[in-house]
């Protein structure tokens, strides 16, 4: 094994001695009114080790993401799966615990590549589904374009959900140098690795037959790269694991661990959740419990197999690694998480959705066994990691999220003076779960839009001192309910009119293609630049302005509808 490059371990050496000897003035208030003395010198010096001057001494970087792990399903939250590797991380690192995503997959991974809200993309009520056409616009830029143009080498392992029709979508084409596994989501843990009957499984667009527990098949895949990886340059490695998401396997082993796990599980209070179980215990069906334990649990040990490659090859210092869900778990029936005492699950806006686990290391930087306790959405993530890496994220259209690399490292206070809002269609077509919310208020709409008929239920809280959701308190604060629901409608107003809906059944008729890794359309049979649309020339401006807060025609447009239509652009 070759030595890392001498520049990285003496920065490495130099930013541990800074942050013991003289913790940065902004986390210390009597340091701010200190002149130019010893410590103020040193705090420069650090200013300067920390900041890395190139390429070669900026850290490694991996951003792992769970599908669909519950809050109280990881033993530094008291549960009782054991997850070793992740509270190895919570021990070494620090906490994130107010981290919130979008209640539903690919949402989440759109916000995470673009630091914007889903909402502006059109990939915010639904997933990605197999029979869909939808990706993330290519105006928009990608993290993993970001890292490469820093001079990182970029590699995915593991569950795009971003886009599949054509090639545009495709990780290779954002940003991703090395792409090893799955365009869709549920192509099972075992081989075939089939969506809809089409085999999903490959490395950089050629489709492979490797054999093994898709978990631990990921992980594999992960190590080498680390291990095999170009030395003279740090790495970027995305990692989104399919575990614990449905449909449940796992070795036996792990099966036969949580055979006799307990089964009763708290209420989520939240009807969409609840209920299913209710069916399910009525219909005699087996908990989805143990199987999701064995899951997890494989998933963590996957997690651990990185991170010793990190500690094998001298790299666990400088590496910067991020683990989250990309939504809260998925409580109902089949789904078997836990994430009480936060309220509801997957696919609602309840916190047990969108309040997830999340935790962020790097020795190097932070001291272990820290908590932060701010808010922090996925939409942070982007510009979060580029102030940490010291990098710039290139030409890209305005984030929705911001920075808080300061407030993780130095406790920094960073008060959040925008609204967050997320939402979701899934699953029922018709179905809305939407939230506005920020550090004193939250509200939560569950709207049913029937063929005649639209029933709202408004769900009003003081998040801060009710951040389990028990009181609603919409009937006593009815002009504030008020407000914040129309702040909800403007905010839904952006979504382009062909964005994703929950259509969880295929066009009729339509067939899946044998092997997808042969389906998305190349490059050189599009064309150069997006379609125009239907609208003749200069029209579309007037059909955007009649859309009214129904949605968009022209992407990237903030339509003042109610101030006269004028559609203006970020």
């Amino acid at each position: 094994m070759s030595d890392p490059p001498l520049g990285k371990t003496s920065v490495s050496g130099a930013r541990r001695d800074c942050i013991k000897r003289c913790p940065p003035a902004q986390s210390k208030p009597w340091l701010r009114g200190l002149k130019l003395n010893g410590c103020i010198a040193l705090v420069a010096l650090c200013a300067f080790v920390v900041a890395p001057a190139n390429a070669a001494e900026r850290p490694n970087v991996i951003v792992m993401l769970a599908d669909d792990l519950g809050w109280a399903d990881v033993g530094f939250h008291g549960g009782d799966i054991d997850t070793p590797s992740l509270d190895r991380l919570a021990t070494e690192g620090v906490e994130l615990s107010r981290f919130y995503t979008t209640p539903i997959c690919s949402p989440t991974r759109a916000a995470l590549m673009t630091g914007r809200n889903p909402i502006r993309l059109g990939v915010a009520y639904g997933v990605i589904l197999p029979w869909d056409n939808n990706g993330v616009h290519t105006d928009e830029r990608f993290l993993s374009e970001a890292f490469r143009d820093l001079g990182y080498q970029t590699a995915m392992v593991g569950k795009w959900h971003l886009g599949h029709a054509q090639q545009t979508y495709h990780p290779n084409s954002r940003g991703f140098e090395h792409f090893y596994g799955h365009l869709h989501t549920e192509v099972g843990y075992y081989p075939p690795f089939a969506n809809q009957g089409g085999k999903d499984f490959q490395r950089n667009g050629v489709s492979i037959d490797d054999q093994g527990y898709e978990t631990f098949l990921l992980a594999a895949e992960a190590v080498r790269y680390i291990r095999q990886r170009d030395r003279s340059r740090p790495f970027f490695l995305y990692l989104p694991f399919l575990a614990p998401h449905t449909p449940l396997d796992a070795p036996q082993d792990l099966q036969d661990k949580y055979a006799d796990i307990d089964t009763e599980l708290p209420p989520a209070r939240s009807s969409q959740t609840d209920g299913t179980r209710t069916i399910s215990k009525l219909l005699l069906r087996d908990s989805a419990r143990p199987l999701y334990a064995a899951v997890v649990d494989g998933m963590d040990q996957a997690v651990g197999q990185v991170l010793r490659a990190l500690d094998d090859e001298g790299l666990s210092d400088d590496t910067l690694v991020l683990f989250f869900s990309d939504n809260g778990g998925a409580a109902y029936s089949h789904g078997g998480a836990n994430n009480a005492p936060l309220r509801g699950g997957k696919g609602e806006v309840f916190e047990g959705g969108i309040r997830v686990v999340s935790l962020l290391r790097w020795p190097a930087q932070l001291q272990g066994g820290g908590k932060m306790d701010q808010i922090m959405s996925v939409m942070d993530v982007f510009p979060t990691l580029m102030e940490a890496v010291g990098g710039t994220a290139g030409e890209h259209l305005p984030w929705d999220g911001a920075s808080l690399w300061l407030a993780i490292r130095d406790g920094q206070a960073a008060p959040r003076n925008e609204d967050l809002f997320f939402a979701s269609e899934t699953p029922i077509y018709g179905h809305f779960n939407l939230t506005l919310f920020n550090e004193e208020w939250k509200l939560v709409q569950e709207i049913q839009q029937d063929q005649v008929t639209t029933t709202v239920t408004n769900h009003l809280f003081k998040i801060s001192e009710d951040p389990n959701e028990y009181n609603n308190l919409a009937a006593a604060h009815p002009d504030l309910t008020a407000d914040m629901a129309q702040r909800i409608r403007n905010w839904r107003a952006l979504y382009p009119i062909h964005g994703t809906r929950s259509h969880l059944v295929a066009p009729p008729g339509w067939r899946a293609p044998k092997d997808w890794a042969t389906y998305p359309r190349p490059l050189d049979a599009l064309q150069n630049a997006p379609a125009p649309g239907m609208p003749p020339p200069g029209v579309e401006r007037i059909l955007d302005w009649q859309h009214g807060e129904r949605g968009r025609l022209i992407y990237n447009c903030e339509s003042k509808w109610y101030l006269g239509g004028l559609c203006l652009r970020r």
